[in-house]
C-alpha cells in the first residue's frame, strides 16, 4: 500500500495536468471569432493587443493569456433619417434598413477586438446606428433629389462606400442596405413621379393612336384593293356579255342568210322571231345591268358611309388623344412650375429670410453696443461730476473751516477777521494797482514848462509824473466798490489842492 500510493498520486497528477492542458485548447466555431489577449506576441509595429482566430483553434497559456468570443451573427439596424438637407437645400426623409456584422478580415477583426470586445449587442447596435446616421446624412447632402430618386444604384453605392469605411474603423462590415420610399416635405419627389407617369401615359396613348392609324390605313388599302377587284370583275363580265351578244348576232345572221333561200313567209317569221328574241335578250341584259349598277351604288354608298364613320372616329380619337396629351402636359407644366417655385423659395426666400434675421441680429447687437457705450459714458460723466462735486464740497468745507478759524483768531469778530484777510491780500492789491498803468504805451509826450516851480515847489514835469501815478485807483475806491470801508491803519483820505498840468499826446 505504501508503495502504490505515490504511484496513484503521480498518475492522478498526470491525468489532471493533461486534462487541464486539454481544457486550455480552445476551438473556434464558424459563427464566432476567438480573441486571445494578454501576452500574444509582437510584430514590426510593437506588441500585439490581441490575436483573432476565425475557423481554427489555439492553445491558451495559463496565467499569461486569456480568451473571449465575439459573435458574427448579423444585426439589422433600422435607420429612419428625417429632415436631411439635400444639395438643393430641400429636406427629405430617407427610411432605410442596414444589416451589419463583425468583419472576418484580419485587420478589421483586430479593430473589433480592440473596440467591441466586451460590449453587448444593444451597445454595438447603438454605436453602429450613430455612425450610419451621420454618414447617410452626409451622402444626402452631396446629391441632388433627382439623382437620389432616379439613380438609386449610385445613391446606394455612395452610402455603402461611406458607411462601410467608417464601420471598418470599429471592426464592423456592411452586409446589405435597403431603402424604402424616399419622401420630401415640399412634394418635389411626388411631382417628379407624376411627371414621369404622365410622360409614360402620353407615350402609351401615342403608341395606341399610331397603331389605330396603321389599322385604319390597312383597312383603307384593303377596301381599295377590294374595289379594284370588283371593278375588274365587272369589266370582265361586261366583256363576256358583249362577246356572247356578238356571237349570237353572228349566228342569227348566218341563220337568216341560210333561211333567206326559204320562203318569204319563213324569212319574215324568222326575222320577227329573231327581233323578238333580240328584244328580249337586250331587255334582260339591260335589267341585269340596272341591278348590277344599283348593287354597285349601294355598295359604294355603304363603303362611303363606313369610311366617313371611320374617319370621324379616327379624328375623334386623335382629338381625345391630343386633349389628354395637352392635359397631361398642363399637369406636368404645373408640377414643374411648383418645383421651380419651391426651388426659388428655397434659394431666394430662405436666403432673404436668413439675411433678414442676420440684419436684425446685427442691428440689435449694434443698438445694444450703443446702449452700453452710452451707459458707460453716462456712468463716467456721473462719476466725474460726483468726483467734482465731492472735490468742491471738500474745498468749500475746508474754506469754511479756515474762515471759522480766522474768525476765532480775531476774537470772534467778523470785521477783524475780514481785516486780517485783507492784510493777507494787501501785496496782491498793490500789485494790481501798479499793473493798471504798467503796460500803458505812450509814443510821445511834449511838455511846455516855464521853468518856474509851483507853490508846492514842483515843476510841470514832476506834476505830470505825479498825476500819472495818481491815475491809479486808490485803495479807498476799491474798498468802496466792494461795499467796504478802508481800515484806518491802511491810510486816511487826504485833501489836496488843484494842480494844473497840460499834456499833449500824439
Amino acid at each position: 500500500m505504501y508503495t502504490l500510493m505515490p504511484i496513484l498520486l503521480a498518475v492522478l497528477f498526470v491525468f489532471v495536468f493533461i486534462y487541464a492542458l486539454f481544457r486550455r485548447y480552445k476551438r473556434c466555431p464558424s459563427d464566432r471569432i476567438l480573441v486571445v489577449y494578454g501576452k500574444v506576441g509582437s510584430n514590426s509595429e510593437g506588441n500585439l493587443s490581441a490575436k483573432c482566430i476565425h475557423g481554427g483553434a489555439a492553445f491558451i497559456w495559463p496565467i499569461i493569456q486569456d480568451y473571449s468570443f465575439m459573435d458574427l451573427t448579423p444585426t439589422s439596424i433600422e435607420v429612419n433619417l428625417t429632415n436631411a438637407l439635400s444639395k438643393q437645400n430641400i429636406r427629405i426623409d430617407v427610411p432605410s434598413r442596414f444589416t451589419v456584422a463583425i468583419s472576418t478580415e484580419p485587420a478589421v477583426m483586430t479593430n473589433a477586438a480592440e473596440r467591441l470586445l466586451g460590449l453587448q449587442r444593444p451597445q454595438i447596435h447603438d454605436l453602429a446606428k450613430d455612425i450610419i446616421f451621420g454618414q447617410l446624412r452626409l451622402v444626402v447632402a452631396t446629391m441632388d433629389i433627382e439623382e437620389i430618386n432616379s439613380n438609386r444604384d449610385k445613391f446606394l453605392s455612395n452610402v455603402a462606400a461611406n458607411v462601410e469605411a467608417e464601420l471598418k474603423k470599429i471592426g464592423l462590415k456592411l452586409i446589405n442596405v435597403n431603402l424604402t420610399d424616399i419622401k420630401d416635405e415640399s412634394g418635389y419627389i411626388e411631382a417628379l413621379g407624376k411627371e414621369a407617369a404622365a410622360k409614360a401615359i402620353n407615350e402609351a396613348k401615342k403608341s395606341v393612336a399610331e397603331q389605330e392609324r396603321f389599322g385604319e390605313i390597312g383597312k383603307a388599302e384593303a377596301n381599295k384593293e377590294k374595289d379594284i377587284k370588283i371593278a375588274e370583275t365587272t369589266r370582265d363580265r361586261d366583256a363576256m356579255i358583249a362577246s356572247a351578244n356578238k356571237d349570237k348576232e353572228i349566228l342569227i345572221a348566218g341563220a337568216q342568210r341560210d333561211e333567206s333561200i326559204g320562203k318569204i313567209e319563213a324569212e319574215r317569221d324568222t326575222r320577227i322571231k329573231s327581233a323578238e328574241a333580240n328584244s328580249s335578250a337586250i331587255q334582260g341584259e339591260n335589267n341585269a345591268r340596272i341591278q348590277i349598277a344599283q348593287s354597285e351604288a349601294t355598295r359604294r354608298e355603304r363603303e362611303a358611309e363606313s369610311l366617313k364613320q371611320a374617319t370621324a372616329a379616327e379624328k375623334v380619337q386623335a382629338a381625345k388623344a391630343l386633349e389628354e396629351s395637352y392635359l397631361a402636359e398642363q399637369k406636368a407644366e404645373a408640377a414643374r412650375a411648383a418645383r421651380e417655385r419651391a426651388t426659388q423659395e428655397a434659394n431666394i426666400v430662405v436666403a432673404a429670410e436668413i439675411q433678414k434675421q442676420k440684419a436684425i441680429i446685427e442691428a440689435q447687437a449694434e443698438a445694444e453696443k450703443i446702449r452700453q457705450k452710452a451707459k458707460g459714458e453716462a456712468d463716467a460723466i456721473f462719476l466725474k461730476m460726483e468726483a467734482e462735486a465731492k472735490g468742491m464740497f471738500e474745498i468749500l468745507t475746508k474754506q469754511a473751516e479756515g474762515m471759522n478759524r480766522v474768525v476765532q483768531a480775531a476774537g470772534n469778530n467778523s470785521k477783524d477777521a475780514a481785516l486780517l484777510l485783507i492784510a493777507d491780500k494787501l501785496p496782491e492789491l498793490v500789485r494790481m494797482q501798479t499793473d493798471a498803468i504798467k503796460n500803458i504805451k505812450i509814443d510821445k509826450v511834449t511838455v511846455w514848462e516855464g521853468g518856474h516851480a509851483n507853490g508846492d515847489g514842483k515843476g510841470s514835469t514832476a506834476n505830470f509824473i505825479s498825476g500819472l501815478y495818481k491815475s491809479v485807483p486808490p485803495l479807498k475806491d476799491i474798498f468802496n466798490m466792494a461795499g467796504m470801508d478802508l481800515p484806518e491803519f491802511l491810510g486816511k483820505e487826504k485833501t489836496k489842492g488843484d494842480d494844473t498840468v497840460q499834456v499833449v499826446e500824439s
